[in-house]
């Protein structure tokens, strides 16, 4: 059995579990929602609509991804050992290494699938309103791409969970943990060093490089326009200078590298 084969299967899996198609849905809906209602403005203040659309639709993403990808994979390996399959996954001729690349594959398919959905759908709403012909694609492309390199992240990351634990619905609370870390408290706990730092040595060397670190907040640096992210408004300025496109970069292509390894390493150790 080879690592496509692996991949084959786990997407009859996951589209008999409704995964592909509530993916879909997801981000078809959110998307078609935030581009019809964001598009309203755009006429009246000579903003490119593409761009109007991709910043409301970069804010749902910071949230939604990672939640997708973590509910793919989060039971990848304690499902399979809590169902009693793991033992026969291995009987493969395949290393450990190999399935887990496999179940990548299928996952990173379903996901980059109902991005380019939720997206299409975007640029043809878009296309449709106001013609082809004065809008700038740049933006929902490297909207694409980076939202490929944010799920793949937290893919690793749910990978990682369910190689360390052995049922199903502690994975499930612990990726749930996780999320709620990464697109919402890491922030508040940032913006609350921010004040009580009042602009000191914390806010112009240390916080930049933390707010990098999270692959999410990477994400929104590199998405949103400048001046439009609000969360942590009196700090993102300092952030994008220090870091620089290319350190927003590295990080958010790093995380998927270092999460899938440190998955595998786990993975390793798991007896079936």
């Amino acid at each position: 059995m080879s690592i496509i084969a692996i991949a084959k299967l786990e997407l009859l899996i996951a589209r008999r579990n409704m995964w592909v198609a509530t993916s879909v849905i997801l981000m078809g809906l959110f998307t078609v929602v935030l581009t019809l209602a964001g598009g309203a403005p755009t006429g009246s203040l000579g903003i490119d609509p593409l761009t109007v659309a991709v910043t409301s639709i970069t804010t749902l993403s910071v949230y939604l991804i990672p939640l997708i990808g973590l509910l793919l994979s989060f039971d990848a390996i304690a499902g399979e050992s809590e169902r009693g399959t793991l033992a026969l996954s291995l009987t493969y001729p395949l290393s450990r290494g190999e399935i887990l690349i496999g179940k990548f594959l299928a996952h990173f398919c379903v996901l980059a699938f109902a991005i380019a959905v939720g997206l299409g759908l975007t640029a043809v709403l878009t296309i449709w309103q106001y013609s082809a012909a004065d809008l700038s694609f740049a933006p929902l492309i490297k909207l694409f791409v980076t939202s490929l390199a944010l799920g793949a992240a937290f893919l690793g990351i749910g990978y990682l969970v369910s190689s360390l634990v052995r049922q199903t619905g502690v994975a499930s609370g612990i990726v749930i943990i996780i999320w709620l870390v990464c697109v919402v408290l890491y922030d508040l706990g940032l913006l609350g060093a921010l004040v009580a730092d009042n602009g000191g040595t914390f806010t112009k060397t240390i916080f930049p490089w933390l707010l990098v670190a999270n692959p999410a907040d990477a994400f929104r640096l590199i998405n949103m326009p400048d001046g439009s992210v609000s969360e942590l408004a009196s700090g993102i300025n300092a952030a994008g200078g220090a870091s620089g496109t290319l350190g927003q970069l590295v990080s958010l292509l790093l995380w998927p590298i270092i999460a899938l390894f440190f998955a595998w390493i786990a993975f390793r150790k798991v007896e079936p």
